[in-house]
């Protein structure tokens, strides 16, 4: 796979949101929801992206899609500064990259028929006639294990499994190259979690897709993703192969959430790490590393010095002063 070609390339990304106050509405602050982060996705790869709520994750992902607006970098897609893109060119771009939704209930609109939701992008961005289109929903829902008859009826009659096949359809219906799944699994219960995974498996397989697939589970993320990349208060702190990270660890915060994943055994047991204090506000993020508030080997020089990410060994890269 490092042979295939990169399909999303991002370099020191950022996303800054304004606080404002008063009744004129000035600018008090900048919440640093996502603070220079570099990553690429090859085709047919799964990279996932983890981290605990707020650390930005699922704005890199919408940042990446230009639903928001970077602040700073370059998003490459297929080559191409698709950054500051807009009208024809952005629309252009979009075809090529989807989303699949953390909520099956909520993305999906509740006035339309499956067929017509599945049809909408089609509708869109293609010039297809209503049979052509119809064709089309029929055999994507057949692909993503729905019947046909499905078409024509309504969200409120599906389960949310269901919903969110529906919701995989639409996202594979202009046959993108790159799709961001945003918690796609987090709303369902288990045992459909695991079909729903696997059926992301193999239609990357079939259609060579390359994902973005942000979690903060890591059980779910070990099962789909090629490489992860950890991510703490708008910063990456660790990028490495799934095998790399799971067994040999670097960075103190990627151990911590790894003590914390469940063992499917009753006679093992894991050592927990509970980390103290709470995340730090966006807002005022500490100096130097940004997790040496809560780093159980912090030294003094950790509050001063930004660590920068560093290549341990091939495709393994820490953000870490100590390492």
């Amino acid at each position: 796979m490092t042979d295939a070609p990169v399909v999303l390339d991002v370099e020191d990304l950022t996303k800054h949101f304004p606080v404002r106050k008063g009744f004129l509405g000035r600018t008090v602050a900048q919440v640093r929801a996502v603070d220079g982060v570099s990553l690429h996705i090859r085709q047919g790869e799964t990279l996932g992206l983890v981290g605990e709520s707020g650390s930005g994750k699922s704005t890199v992902g919408k940042s990446v899609l230009r639903l928001l607006d970077p602040t700073g970098g370059r998003i490459h897609l297929h080559g191409e500064d698709i950054t500051q893109v807009s009208g024809e060119a952005l629309r252009d771009a979009r075809r090529k990259m989807q989303m699949i939704f953390q909520d099956p209930y909520a993305s999906l609109n509740p006035r339309l028929t499956i067929g017509d939701i599945i049809m909408e992008p089609l509708e869109n961005f293609e010039k297809f006639s209503r049979t052509q289109r119809r064709e089309r929903a029929s055999d994507l829902l057949d692909r993503v294990g729905l019947r046909h008859e499905a078409l024509k009826r309504y969200p409120h009659e599906f389960s949310g499994g269901q919903r969110q096949r529906v919701g995989v359809a639409r996202a594979l219906a202009l046959n993108p190259s790159l799709i961001v799944a945003d918690e796609p699994v987090s709303a369902l219960d288990v045992s459909v979690q695991a079909q729903v995974l696997n059926l992301l498996v193999r239609l990357q397989r079939e259609f060579n897709l390359a994902y973005l697939f942000i979690s903060h589970d890591l059980g779910v993320v070990e099962h789909i993703s090629h490489r992860v990349a950890v991510m703490y208060l708008g910063q990456l702190v660790e990028v490495a192969d799934k095998e790399t990270l799971f067994t040999n660890a670097q960075h103190p915060y990627t151990e911590a959430l790894l003590s914390a994943v469940p063992i499917p055994d009753p006679t093992r047991k894991r050592k927990r790490i509970i980390l103290p204090g709470d995340v730090p506000s966006p807002i005022n993020p500490p100096s130097g590393c940004r997790f040496h508030t809560r780093c159980p080997y912090a030294e003094p020089r950790c509050k001063a010095e930004i660590p920068a990410m560093r290549e341990l060994s091939p495709g393994h890269s820490v953000g870490c002063n100590l390492r």
